[in-house]
């Protein structure tokens, strides 16, 4: 009876030792990874970050940016959807590339 204790007993301490060193390769492996980033990352130029003004005249003019961008958006996608031609599709494009900066000063602009 104490031979098969000694044997299962045997049997267990060689599966955790496998498993043992599965984990400290997996562990050594890790480790090298994460080593090998970090010399990459410090080599690496850090992004930085521009700040976005925070101001009433800033967010009324990305609020306005958006809405422009929305609308060109969607001409294009309606000139796309009706029209059959290429040509007038790229009229649609060019006529519209030239009518943002009026309709921004007409719609938007506050001067007067």
């Amino acid at each position: 009876m104490s031979k098969e204790r000694a044997k299962r007993r045997a049997v267990r301490e060689a599966e955790r030792e496998r498993l043992a060193a599965i984990r400290a390769r997996r562990e050594a492996r890790a480790t090298r990874r994460r080593e090998l980033r970090g010399r990459i990352t410090a080599a690496l130029p850090k992004p930085m970050r521009v700040a976005r003004q925070g101001g009433y005249l800033a967010r009324r003019r990305r609020a306005q940016n958006a809405v422009m961008a929305t609308l060109w958006f969607l001409i294009q996608v309606l000139a796309w959807i009706l029209l059959d031609t290429w040509m007038a599709r790229l009229a649609v494009f060019g006529v519209s590339l030239l009518l943002i900066p009026v309709l921004v000063t007409v719609f938007f602009d506050r001067r007067s």
